[in-house]
């Protein structure tokens, strides 16, 4: 779906109103800002919903469009009134919602089928396949994951149903979007729901090393690139940055599109001076993700940054506007006001005839031009007045006439739809799976005796390792798989289910379709962040009957949804595309490679497909000896993850998971 005739939408953040104002001054096509609460920037100044309808018709009058982010994920409690703050979203006009949670999205696209949604990069969209599935969805836009190459996004806008809009600048998560459970996990503050505490920005291995702590990126260099792509936006990334930063990034960037040229270095020192961590990145984007691309703020950065923003004072911008105005006795007076193709008139009172002091041109075309606080202004000479001699109306009658104009002039509020009843016609949750384990090695599996794994219903294996097991009829697909990578993985499909397979463990959108159409029964993973009953029902019509919910729900959420529960393992906290292993001690650790944060704790690190790292928690999720709480949550699917453990280890656990018996060590509890 190229767009190579015509420039990309540049999309800058507005994470307060002096963000928005600095935005709109620099010359962005749309700005993203979040409400009081379901955005995944919690801690960034945001807007209420009065200040959202202000920004709304401040950026309306200038051309500017206007997206909320809603893309936190959702429980059930909140579903309702996430939806009805659409509806007021709706309502004042907003252009689009930028949604993560497929629950929120399921209810909108029923209840609100008017308003625009965008897919947010927390809905980890990395392919073609991703992209397409969230077109059947009813998402207008899908905004594609930070890891993807220039060759990965030239492939997935060729191919891709929506507009594509891609992030070019600002700060990268070390983990995919969407898959990380750090903060969550280990921190208690959840990235997935916007109050992330940024565990990669602190150091690993006790040499006072920053190995998780990416450098920001910048694309500057490629806008001839990104143009000729066809990519629909380019989105500057920084909600919790300053003004002063949003007005220097954005000119930039505005000049580089309007001039369909590359940054100089000049312009790339400005931005470096506005922020950045030791320099750019621009490894995902070139393909080369074991390049250098670490860094951490220094000194140096923020003296330059604090010089940047030393002076900066914005107000509003105002729009010059022309007017016609005719006042004759006997007929209401009527006021239009014109600008940038838009035409508002409104009617006020009707003149009398004068007994003492008719109207005058001067006195009547100064009081129509005082525009107050609207972010509108009228000059005398753009003042088009008929007036009829000997007419008279009192100042205030003028005074409504010209407010109720302003105000019309300002205003792209919608009327509200008429409300719809939340869908019911998922099928019912109805699981055939009861006791699964996912092994992370494949050879794990000719280790384990018949006792053990008879105890499961199903064991998945890794898809890009299988091989004909009586045992394991499972395959788990990769959680992230590339359009370069899908000709491979179709046909690893084929051949696990030539081989004897019969089930797939999915981690993403986009990955449900083709497990299906190669014959196999897709089982949800974790990582489809199932944190909603609605997200639930929205999978169970796409074919996922089993599914396993968030490891950030409590055990009465996951009984209120129904769904698998890890209950047994080490739950992966970040998914990488880059490897920490290779650089940091050659291949031959891989299988024992760790990271120690400050207090000691070991994280372990894998590999997985084509090089990318999964980072386990270091403590181990166990609830063996808690039985009868599973069974008061109803939980009756208990799923185990096997990733670091040998053959020895792994059988302990499962006999000591089996017998109910408690276990020493980290543990960590649903």
């Amino acid at each position: 779906m190229r767009r190579e005739e015509q420039l990309p939408e540049l999309l800058a953040p507005a994470g307060s109103y002096e963000a928005m104002l600095a935005a709109v001054e620099a010359g962005a096509d749309a700005v993203y800002m979040g409400g009081p609460a379901f955005g995944a920037r919690a801690y960034a100044k945001n807007f209420d919903e009065a200040g959202i309808a202000d920004a709304t018709r401040y950026c309306h009058l200038h051309g500017v469009r206007v997206y909320v982010t809603v893309n936190t994920l959702l429980y059930d409690r909140e579903l309702d009134e996430a939806v009805d703050f659409c509806r007021r979203l709706y309502t004042m006009g907003v252009d689009a919602v930028i949604c993560a949670d497929l629950g929120l999205v399921s209810r909108l696209r029923r209840e609100l089928p008017e308003l625009p949604l965008h897919a947010s990069t927390q809905m980890s969209l990395h392919s073609t396949e991703g992209v397409r599935a969230a077109a059947a969805l009813g998402i207008g836009r899908a905004v594609v994951a930070r890891e993807l190459s220039m060759a990965d996004v030239r492939s997935v806008v060729e191919h891709s149903p929506l507009p594509i809009e891609v992030f070019v600048h600002g700060a990268l998560c070390v983990c995919h979007s969407g898959q990380c459970l750090f903060s969550s996990l280990v921190g208690g503050r959840s990235g997935n729901r916007g109050a992330c505490a940024q565990p990669c920005r602190l150091p690993y291995g006790g040499e006072g090393t920053y190995p998780l702590s990416l450098k920001d990126l910048s694309l500057a260099h490629y806008i001839p690139e990104l143009i000729d792509a066809g990519v629909a936006s380019l989105k500057i990334e920084g909600r919790m940055k300053s003004a002063a930063y949003v007005l220097g990034v954005t000119r930039i960037y505005r000049r580089l599109l309007d001039e369909r040229r590359a940054s100089t270095r000049e312009e790339d020192k400005q931005l470096s001076d506005l922020f950045s961590r030791g320099g750019f990145t621009d490894a995902y984007w070139r393909g080369t993700p074991e390049a250098p691309m670490t860094g951490t703020r220094r000194e140096a950065d923020k003296e330059r940054t604090r010089k940047a923003e030393e002076e900066l004072s914005l107000t509003p911008r105002r729009l010059a506007v022309r007017a016609e105005a005719t006042f004759r006795r006997g007929e209401p007076c009527s006021l239009t006001l014109m600008a940038n193709g838009r035409r508002v008139t409104v009617s006020g009172a009707v003149p009398q005839a004068a007994e003492n002091a008719p109207l005058k041109r001067d006195d009547l075309t100064t009081r129509l031009c005082k525009m107050g606080n609207t972010h509108l202004s009228l000059a005398p000479e753009d003042v088009s007045l008929v007036l009829e001699d000997g007419s008279f109306l009192p100042p205030s009658a003028v005074n409504a006439l010209r407010r109720a104009a302003a105000d019309a002039f300002v205003d792209t509020s919608r009327t509200p739809p008429p409300s719809v009843a939340p869908a019911t016609d998922a099928p019912p949750y109805a699981p055939h799976l009861r006791r699964t384990a996912q092994l992370l090695d494949a050879t794990l599996i000719e280790q384990l005796p018949a006792r053990v794994t008879d105890g499961f219903d199903m064991l998945f294996l890794p898809l890009m390792s299988y091989t004909s097991s009586a045992v394991a009829r499972g395959v788990s697909v990769p959680p992230v798989v590339t359009d370069g990578e899908w000709e491979t993985m179709i046909a690893a499909l084929a051949r696990a289910k030539t081989l004897g397979a019969t089930h797939a463990l999915v981690g993403n959108l986009g990955h449900i379709a083709p497990v299906r159409a190669a014959g196999l029964i897709p089982v949800g993973d974790f990582r489809l962040n199932i944190c909603n009953g609605a997200s639930a029902a929205l999978y169970r019509t796409l074919g996922v009957g089993d599914y396993l919910l968030s490891p950030e729900l409590t055990l009465p959420m996951a009984r209120d949804i129904g769904g698998g529960v890890i209950t047994c393992g080490r739950v992966p906290l970040m998914l990488t595309e880059r490897c920490f292993i290779r650089p940091s001690g050659g291949c031959e650790r891989c299988g024992s490679f760790s990271l120690t944060d400050r207090r000691g704790k070991r994280f372990p690190i894998r590999r997985e497909h084509a090089h990318r790292n999964i980072i386990f928690n270091s403590a181990l999720t166990y609830m063996g000896d808690r039985r009868g709480d599973l069974r008061r949550a109803g939980v009756c699917h208990e799923h185990m993850l096997l990733t670091v453990e040998d053959a020895s280890a792994a059988i302990r656990l499962i006999d000591a998971y089996r017998a109910g018996e408690s276990i020493t060590g980290d543990i960590r509890r649903v």
